[in-house]
């Protein structure tokens, strides 16, 4: 039996959103509905991807099919495909079951030629509305199917309109648009190489082509990466009988909300840009009528349309983004959908509905798309200066918000300009932990280096600064400080701004909007999320503002503090590279005794902010060389503080070169290289829990101190002794009673695969993904950028698997980490620690292997609640 490829609209309903596609679902839906929709049928999803398996070919069994649908839609309409007479035509529409706004391909009037056109032309006495579908579909199809650029036809108008004397392209009359129609057919002629075609059948097959190619353009891959819609879903193609709104003033086009997209506000929205097509809504040529002008002006539509709206809306439970025709005064309803909207707008629309019986708390949570919460937290550009902003490049959006400032190359002068009350931002090649400070104080990061999880990104997710990293078209000569992007030349000083949330970079000073997440349907919605989610939420955070911050966001403890982001304020850098270049243990400790009073009273201003809650210490991580110094001045003041000469201290820092540093001398390796520095550590983490317990004996303090990057069962135990011989120390001198816990970074293979071995000398498992993907992959983090594109391009990979987590590799060694570290330490608690724990598809995962708790950047905080609620209530966990 032959498999079915194509469904008539009154074949399908809403639940066959993923074979036809969530326009065809819905089409048929409101058929069932008895709503006015023009009939047709819906090639499904399966077609599309049996297309690419062919190698780019419709096959004779789908074409077969087509062509017999095509007669069966001729019967339902009384009209007949290429006909003079009486002839159907149709439009042609993507439909993915995934709303993707904008990024597919639609063709309009398909079945026309000059036969059909005079035909209908003589028929409908209106020769203006004939041609103008005929120049209109000869547009479309030679831009969609033949890739011959629109603004080629554009030019061509526009001079016809100049000639005429007229502005607008209602102006022109049929003649104007039967000489534009020949124009169109001799420019595709010129362009082609071939006549444009004139079989219905013909040009029917190359538009369902050009759908299914249309999944797989630039714009369509860029939106599905960002929205994390799989390349494998395919694409639906609705063929359905056309309804016309360019037949004179009784006719028109327009789409329709339920309620404002931008507000939520529950007030019907529509406008209707009459004479036109749907096309001419959209494209903003002319201002449309709105609401209240459609009220007074076609009050019968007016009534036709809100009764439909609401019983669209009452049908879905949703807000509905609706498109409509009105033909010769007839009303027919062409789509509906879920309609996109802004954060804002979504959790109230998600509250309301709820206060209004038609859905309940968990369908509201499921509502929300977790991403879009970003915008609540961070600043945006003002949409009205965008429109006419210059945008000069595009890198990666590593770090959302807007960032506008004056451009500087170094972190010391981040630093100072904005203590004078400069706005900057601090451009670079790439970025190091001892441009910390300076980072902070810019209004965002631009580099030229750097995928996702470069120091650069990872740093400004966790101060909530706006960051772009890895635009490749950026250069960059800090020596001369100018940068070169987008054909210009821009100077220390000059005014540039980015979006970290779309990585595009915009000539000069835009104005940014605030943020804000203080609304109480904010408040509802979280906690609402908070009642349905099992794992606990916590954030990565390395100072007191950012652990308040994250605590403000509903954290519920610190899952990373990397001690080494601690080191670079102040003089503390000084005595760590002191102690790099000692030569004896007790030179070491000596500097490390400098550190010890310093990183403790951070640990205690931490254990105040966190109340009581968690709080999980990473031991220190990074190799050594990225604390030496590297100017010849910081070298000689540390050659004189050791008492060495600065060609001594030079070869030190040769020595600590490495091929591969970050496979080298870092983590637990450095405690077992240097007891002394792990020593060091506990002290201050132990001691800062006695003081402030003694402080607070209302609080459990109870330390989780991380070993990172062991791989061996001996290893851990090695470093494990250390720390726990000079925690026990502490704590009978200071005669109290403290509860810690030791457990390890899973983020080598190793590590994971036997797991069921490092458990039985770990407490905790936390999963370091960044480190993990990068280490499974074999690819540089930093380096990536540089080849992710192409992997990305060529459907190699669906996404970077530094954004999200790749649950297939990766994933499948964490879920052999868990199971086998809980067979043998059936206590054991397990969280994730790197940015994949702020990414709602990779939460879903961690939450469906058994993990109790994500950290995360404090402005993700949100997010992860809401994605752990989600994963929470669709796995039943």
């Amino acid at each position: 039996m032959a498999r079915k490829w194509v469904y008539l609209f009154t074949e399908g309903n809403a639940n066959m959103r993923e074979l036809l596609g969530g326009k065809g679902a819905n089409l048929a839906e409101m058929t069932n509905l008895g709503l006015p929709v023009p009939q047709g049928f819906t090639i499904t999803t399966e077609a599309c991807t049996q297309y690419y398996e062919d190698g780019k070919v419709i096959n004779d069994e789908i074409s077969s099919q087509i062509s017999e649908y095509m007669r069966k839609l001729e019967e339902i309409t009384g009209k007949k495909f290429g006909d003079k007479e009486n002839p159907l035509l149709v439009s042609v529409r993507s439909g993915a079951r995934a709303s993707m706004p904008g990024m597919m391909d639609t063709i309009l009037n398909l079945g026309l030629n000059e036969d059909v056109v005079e035909s209908l032309s003589a028929q409908s006495g209106n020769p203006r509305w004939a041609w103008d579908c005929y120049r209109r579909f000869i547009q479309m199809f030679s831009d969609v199917v033949m890739e011959v650029s629109k603004s080629e036809f554009e030019k061509l108008i526009d001079k016809k309109k100049v000639e005429r004397g007229v502005t607008q392209d209602v102006d022109l009359t049929a003649e104007d648009l039967k000489d534009l129609a020949d124009q169109f057919k001799a420019m595709y002629k010129k362009t082609i190489g071939k006549d444009f075609p004139t079989d219905p059948k013909v040009q029917l097959i190359e538009a369902v082509k050009a759908v299914f190619r249309s999944w797989d353009n630039p714009r369509a891959n860029v939106y599905r990466r960002d929205n994390d819609i799989p390349y494998s879903w395919g694409t639906a193609v609705n063929v359905q009988m056309m309804a016309f709104g360019n037949m004179g003033d009784d006719s028109g086009s327009g789409v329709a909300f339920t309620r404002n997209p931008a507000t939520g506000e529950n007030k019907f929205y529509a406008e209707i840009l009459m004479n036109a097509q749907g096309e001419d809504v959209v494209s903003g040529v002319r201002t449309p009528m709105e609401i209240d002008e459609i009220k007074k002006t076609l009050p019968d539509i007016y009534k036709q349309l809100t009764s439909i709206a609401k019983k669209l809306e009452d049908h879905y439970h949703d807000m509905q983004d609706m498109e409509f025709t009105i033909e010769h005064g007839k009303l027919y309803m062409l789509q509906t959908r879920n309609g996109k909207r802004t954060a804002r707008a979504a959790l109230k629309i998600a509250n309301d509905l709820v206060k209004e019986g038609k859905i309940d708390k968990k369908t509201a949570v499921l509502a929300i798309d977790p991403r879009n919460l970003d915008t609540l937290l961070h600043g945006s550009f003002d949409k009205a200066a965008l429109k006419s902003a210059e945008l000069i490049g595009k890198g990666l959006p590593a770090a959302p918000g807007a960032a506008s400032g004056k451009i500087v190359f170094t972190a010391e002068d981040s630093k100072e300009w904005a203590a004078k009350g400069e706005k900057v931002v601090l451009v670079r090649l790439e970025t190091s932990p001892e441009d910390i400070e300076g980072m902070k104080s810019a209004q965002g990061i631009l580099t030229a280096r750097g995928g996702m999880t470069s120091h650069a990104a990872v740093v400004a997710r966790g101060m909530g600064s706006c960051c772009v990293s890895g635009c490749k078209e950026l250069i960059v000569d800090s020596d001369n400080k100018t940068i070169q992007l987008g054909g210009h030349t821009y100077h220390e000083g000059d005014w540039i701004s980015f979006d970290g949330s779309t990585g595009n970079i915009y000539d000069g000073d835009l104005p940014v909007v605030a943020g804000a997440i203080e609304d109480e349907d904010f408040k509802t919605i979280m906690s609402w999320a908070d009642e349905f989610r099992r794992m606990k939420v916590r954030t990565n955070a390395d100072t007191p503002a950012d652990a308040k911050k994250a605590v403000e966001l509903g954290a519920e403890g610190i899952g990373l503090c990397r001690t080494e982001h601690m080191f670079f304020s102040g003089n503390r850098i000084d005595a760590i590279r002191e102690m790099i270049c000692s030569d004896t243990v007790d030179e070491r400790k000596a500097a490390l005794a400098k550190i010890l009073p310093l990183q403790q009273g951070d640990f205690e201003q931490l254990y105040e902010v966190l109340e009581g809650k968690p709080v999980t210490i990473r031991f220190l991580d990074p190799p050594l060389h990225e604390f030496v110094p590297t100017t010849e001045e910081d070298i000689k003041k540390l050659a004189d503080s050791k008492g060495k000469t600065v060609e001594e201290v030079k070869n030190v820092i040769a020595g600590l070169k490495e091929v591969n540093p970050m496979m080298g001398l870092r983590g637990c390796r450095l405690d077992v290289m240097y007891p002394e520095i792990a020593q060091m550590q506990t002290r201050a983490v132990i001691r800062a829990a006695i003081n402030v317990s003694r402080r607070h004996p209302e609080w459990q303090i109870a330390p989780e101190i991380m070993i990172p990057l062991t791989s061996s069962k001996r290893e851990l135990r090695y470093v494990r002794k250390i720390v726990k011989t000079t925690a026990d120390e502490e704590i009978a001198a200071a005669n109290v009673v403290l509860k810690y816990t030791i457990g390890t970074m899973i983020e080598i293979p190793r590590a994971a695969l036997i797991a069921d071995e490092i458990a039985t000398e770990a407490d905790f498992f936390c999963f370091g993904t960044n480190d993990l993907t990068q280490m499974t992959y074999g690819f540089s983090r930093d380096d990536s950028g540089k080849f992710l594109d192409a992997y990305l391009n060529a459907k190699i990979l669906e996404s970077d698997p530094f954004a999200k987590l790749d649950q297939t590799g990766v994933g499948k060694l964490m879920r052999i980490a868990v199971e086998g570290g809980r067979k043998t330490n059936p206590y054991l608690h397990c969280g994730i620690c790197g940015e994949h724990g702020g990414d709602p598809a990779s939460i879903e995962f961690v939450n469906s292997i058994g993990l109790d708790y994500v950290s995360c950047s404090p402005f993700r905080v949100p997010i992860a609640r809401l994605a752990a609620a989600q994963a929470s209530l669709k796995q039943g966990k």
